[in-house]
């Protein structure tokens, strides 16, 4: 399955200088049982209606549970949860 975090941060937040931070909390999603893929994109529109970085995650279904509560997930919430304005969750097949 796809699971797709699809962020908007705060206005104050130049969330393109912790790209590589994001990226590398996130390559370690790879470590969990099921996890195949992360794919991390920034949004090349600079629209105030826009959202600005999408965090694509292949996985089993089985493993969702797994990463919620993974150290990764939760350390990505400890360190950016505060300057997310919006966030969608999205899961498909």
């Amino acid at each position: 399955m796809k699971h797709y975090i699809i962020v908007k941060f705060k206005n104050d937040f130049v969330y393109t200088e912790h790209i590589d931070d994001i990226s590398a909390i996130f390559a370690k999603t790879l470590d969990i049982e099921g996890i195949t893929a992360v794919d991390i994109k920034k949004s090349n529109s600079t629209r105030k209606n826009r959202y600005d970085l999408m965090i694509e995650i292949d996985m089993e279904e089985a493993a969702l549970p797994l990463y919620d509560k993974s150290a990764p997930h939760l350390l990505w919430k400890e360190k950016y949860g505060g300057y997310i304005a919006e966030k969608t969750i999205f899961d498909c097949d």
